[in-house]
């Protein structure tokens, strides 16, 4: 079977890592991987296509660690009740806007299964490289549990198109997370504090026993996986972090300590501002039910001041979302909200290099040299010097390529 080899000759560079470009360069791509990144063009292997970037601007493929594809409504509850079908067709749309906007690979929080990754492998669904959690793990009463406050059920279908499973007590939670790595989880993830879009608990809450964390941390470690955390409170955060989970994710009320906990454990923060200003402005219109959506304010302000405390204190930021609904479409907003406090270089890294770390996948993605997967972008600008040149990418973005595959051209 012949294996395509693509030439992308006159391309400056950008290296995330140091924050400068290197002027034309020759990117030589076999497969699925750079096979060579040099000065001049190379002889082998023959090249199939030939992309002159005539000076333009080539980068990795950017990572957003935290999406929920399968939302294609801010109501949770009223997503429980949508065929699967329905969903995936919605899910489609999502993911293909994803991948036009630069994203080559993104972290799913709760929803996803193997059977959408798997389609985006085989090229049935056009998309970013999909991480997945399956369903989010919550407590009853939790982020996870959207049961109405007179719904006294208790068959939560694992299987459906909800955002997490319910359980309680070490035991389920074990069995739960097993479950989920059985079915190819790449990381766990964890409710531990109350949450905008679950309609019976608080955000001050915290959410699950320390021991219980413990028993998902311990399943997750014993599976060569990670626990990711939604968490906004301190109180919450240093709880998770005590027990070992590896992201926190939104975070909007940590404090000091938690800050210095959080760069102790070597952990990550994933802010994701963005949807608490969409929420705030359209999230009613887009579904989500009026009584959560004044939910939001409690952590809109907040968010920003925590993202400034964690990047004065220098602590591990990575890009992330958590749009939903008609909102999927704002995902590249985030760099507009951070660029205030972060400036462009490591607005960058949060998603590239500081993403494929948290992710464990610092020697596939987030660089673009000899070895790594072919996901880049070829832009017409430089991000390092106007961060707005990703904000716009039907005007500036000509190329998107992942694994090797070209998915758009205007060269």
């Amino acid at each position: 079977m012949h294996v395509t080899t693509t030439h992308i000759i006159n391309a400056h560079i950008l290296d995330a890592a140091s924050g400068h470009l290197q002027p034309k360069q020759c990117l030589s791509i076999h497969g699925c991987h750079i096979k060579t990144v040099c000065d001049g063009i190379p002889d082998e292997p023959p090249a199939d296509i030939t992309l002159d970037a005539a000076g333009r601007v080539a980068m990795p493929g950017l990572c957003d660690a935290h999406v929920h594809i399968t939302a294609a409504t801010p109501d949770f509850v009223a997503l429980r009740h949508w065929p699967p079908s329905y969903v995936a067709a919605h899910t489609a749309e999502i993911l293909k806007g994803m991948l036009m906007r630069g994203f080559t690979t993104v972290r799913d929080a709760g929803g996803a299964d193997f059977g959408y990754a798997q389609a985006i492998e085989e090229g049935l669904i056009i998309g970013p490289r999909l991480l997945f959690c399956g369903h989010a793990i919550s407590q009853t009463g939790g982020h996870g549990d959207m049961r109405l406050p007179g719904d006294d059920h208790t068959d939560h279908c694992f299987c459906c198109s909800g955002l997490g499973k319910v359980c309680d007590g070490v035991a389920e939670v074990r069995r739960a997370c097993r479950d989920e790595i059985r079915k190819g989880a790449h990381q766990i993830k964890l409710m531990v504090s109350g949450g905008v879009a679950s309609p019976t608990d608080r955000i001050t809450s915290t959410q699950f026993a320390e021991d219980e964390i413990q028993a998902a941390v311990e399943e997750a470690e014993a599976a060569n996986r990670y626990v990711m955390a939604h968490a906004y409170t301190n109180r919450a955060i240093m709880r998770a972090l005590t027990c070992g989970v590896r992201s926190i994710e939104h975070g909007n009320l940590i404090a000091q300590k938690g800050i210095e906990l959080l760069k102790q454990k070597q952990a990550y923060l994933v802010p994701t501002l963005s949807t608490y200003d969409r929420l705030a402005r359209e999230g009613v219109e887009a579904g989500m039910p009026a009584a959560l959506q004044k939910k939001v304010y409690s952590v809109l302000d907040a968010g920003i001041q925590a993202l400034e405390a964690a990047w004065q204190a220098n602590a591990n930021i990575v890009f992330g979302t958590d749009l939903l609904g008609s909102m999927h479409k704002s995902q590249l907003q985030e760099f507009t909200i951070r660029r205030e406090i972060i400036p462009n270089t490591e607005l960058i890294q949060s998603a590239t290099i500081k993403a494929a770390e948290l992710f464990n996948l610092s020697n596939e993605i987030g660089t673009l040299a000899e070895g790594y997967r072919a996901d880049l972008l070829i832009l017409d600008g430089n991000p390092l010097e106007d961060i707005n040149i990703l904000q716009q990418p039907e005007r500036y973005l000509n190329v998107i390529m992942k694994d090797g595959r070209i998915y758009k051209n205007t060269l």
